[in-house]
């Protein structure tokens, strides 16, 4: 397996890495990374890799068989083989604007207490859509709400339950589309916020700020009805 360095710290840049093995399609599977691979609506990370003989620029990542990850090379080259201790470098500006979006769509679904259908992030923007019969009638009231969370500058905390907690607990799941990663024991669960003045806590996988105040100001984008019962809500990092 791949250790996920990203999870133990989102904020790591630059790492050392050993290459366990390549992948008939030219992939790099190493055996800790700080790339987070492509999943719960979370664009893979891109930077690049380099060691003594050479450096390679990555183009996204990915989840490969089992709990490794895969780096994808820009273009095919020379890949360095099995046992090449490699330095990992992040496209940190691009990373860093993941994690402000996905924190904020977290608040979101906060300021918007209903069901999650499904959800996207990119580096300028991030969306969830929601079983919404009726559109909200005051949208500048939730872009104040949603921006009244972000500026309370709440910390952004994890921890971990067991599988058999989650299923315990089956409200902690807001996303109807997609559920988060069982079978391996334990869920790791995002909070943010601490006891009295906590506001939100769900299953993710995913990379997020240190504390709400870092995400910026956010606006809202329009509302798209994708369905009888759907509706997809939008949101702009302002900067």
């Amino acid at each position: 397996m791949t250790h996920p360095q990203f999870r133990d710290d989102a904020y790591l840049r630059d790492a050392e890495a050993t290459v366990r093995y390549l992948t008939d399609e030219g992939g790099i599977v190493l055996d800790s990374t700080i790339f987070y691979a492509t999943g719960g609506g979370q664009p893979g990370d891109s930077g690049s890799i380099s060691w003594p003989d050479g450096r390679m620029e990555i183009a996204t990542t990915i989840k490969g068989a089992g709990s490794d990850i895969i780096l994808v090379p820009a273009e095919p080259r020379a890949l360095p083989p099995p046992g090449t201790k490699v330095m990992q470098s992040l496209d940190w500006d691009r990373r860093h604007r993941h994690m402000r979006v996905h924190t904020a769509l977290h608040l979101l679904s906060v300021v918007i207490p209903l069901p999650v259908t499904g959800g996207s992030i990119s580096a300028e923007k991030g969306r969830l859509d929601f079983d919404m019969p009726e559109p909200p009638e005051d949208l500048s009231a939730i872009e104040d709400a949603l921006n009244a969370l972000i500026d309370r500058d709440l910390p952004v905390t994890d921890d971990w339950i067991t599988d058999a907690e989650l299923a315990a607990n089956p409200g902690l799941v807001k996303t109807m589309s997609v559920m988060p990663p069982i079978g391996q024991g334990r869920v790791r669960l995002v909070r943010i916020g601490e006891g009295a003045e906590q506001v939100d806590l769900q299953p993710c996988g995913g990379t997020h700020v240190a504390r709400t105040g870092e995400i910026g100001r956010v606006t809202m984008g329009k509302i798209e009805k994708k369905g009888k019962m759907n509706r997809r809500v939008s949101i702009h990092l302002d900067n």
